[in-house]
C-alpha cells in the first residue's frame, strides 16, 4: 500500500547489484550494525565529522540518531535523504542525497559510507551513480557537489570516474588541525557523458513535492 503520509518511505533506486531504499526500523538497525563492525582502518580519517572513529556502539547509535534527525527536520527548503544500500538481503552501508533550497539552486550534495568488508568492490561507485541518476534524471538537478579529503583515494577515484571536476578547496578543522578538501562539481551534461552504472528510480512521483515544494511547476 502506498504511504500517503510519507511517500519517501516507498522510494527506491536500483542498479545491477544494489537496491537503495529508505530503511525501516529493522533495516536501520541492520545498517547500524555494519557501522559498528567498522567503516575504515585504524588511523584513517576519511570524514570531517569523525563519527567513524567512535567506539562501535557509539558508531551504531550515530547512524540511528542521524537518520531520525534528518527525517524529522525535513522540509522542501532543506532536506537530506538517507538510503540504506543493500545487495540482495545484505546491508552494505548508507548513501545520502541532500540539498538546500533545491527548487532554486538545482544543486545537490552526496555523502556515503560502506562497511569496511564491502569496500573495493565497486559498490561505492554504483551507489553514488544511483544517487546522481535520481538527482539529474529524476529531480532535474543541474549540478552535484562533493568534498573529499585529498588523501581519500577511494572517494577521489569514484568522483573522477563519474565525471566530477575540481571546483576549488575547502579548509576545515579536524582534531585541532587544519585540513584541506578538494571541492568537486559535476554538471548534468558531464554525468550524461560518462559510462556510469545504470540505475532505475521507483516511487518518485508522489515524492516530488517533498523535494521541490508544492508551488513548483515540476511537482504538478
Amino acid at each position: 500500500m502506498p504511504n500517503d503520509y510519507w511517500p519517501l518511505a516507498d522510494l527506491q533506486l536500483r542498479t545491477k547489484r544494489l537496491t537503495l531504499l529508505v530503511p525501516t526500523g529493522a533495516q536501520l538497525l541492520e545498517v547500524a550494525a555494519v557501522a559498528a563492525r567498522g567503516v575504515h582502518r585504524p588511523g584513517e580519517h576519511p570524514f570531517l565529522t569523525p563519527w567513524t572513529e567512535l567506539p562501535a556502539e557509539q558508531r551504531a547509535r550515530h547512524v540511528l540518531q542521524q537518520h531520525w534527525s534528518r527525517a524529522g527536520a525535513w522540509s522542501p527548503q532543506r532536506w537530506a535523504l538517507e538510503f540504506a544500500v543493500y545487495r540482495q538481503d545484505e546491508p552494505l552501508g548508507m548513501a545520502v542525497l541532500k540539498a538546500t533550497d533545491f527548487a532554486v539552486t538545482r544543486e545537490v550534495k552526496t555523502e556515503s559510507w560502506l562497511g569496511l568488508e564491502h569496500q573495493g568492490q565497486g559498490y561505492g561507485t554504483e551507489a553514488r551513480s544511483a544517487l546522481l541518476h535520481l538527482a539529474f534524471t529524476g529531480l532535474g538537478a543541474e549540478y552535484a557537489l562533493t568534498e573529499v579529503f585529498r588523501d581519500n583515494a577511494a572517494s577521489q577515484a569514484v568522483s573522477k570516474k563519474l565525471g566530477y571536476r575540481k571546483d576549488g578547496i575547502s579548509r576545515d578543522v579536524l582534531h585541532g588541525q587544519a585540513v584541506i578538501s578538494d571541492r568537486l562539481r559535476l554538471a548534468a551534461a558531464g554525468f550524461a557523458a560518462v559510462d556510469a552504472p545504470a540505475a532505475s528510480i521507483h516511487g518518485l512521483v508522489q515524492c516530488l513535492p517533498f523535494f521541490l515544494g508544492p508551488q513548483d511547476p515540476a511537482s504538478a
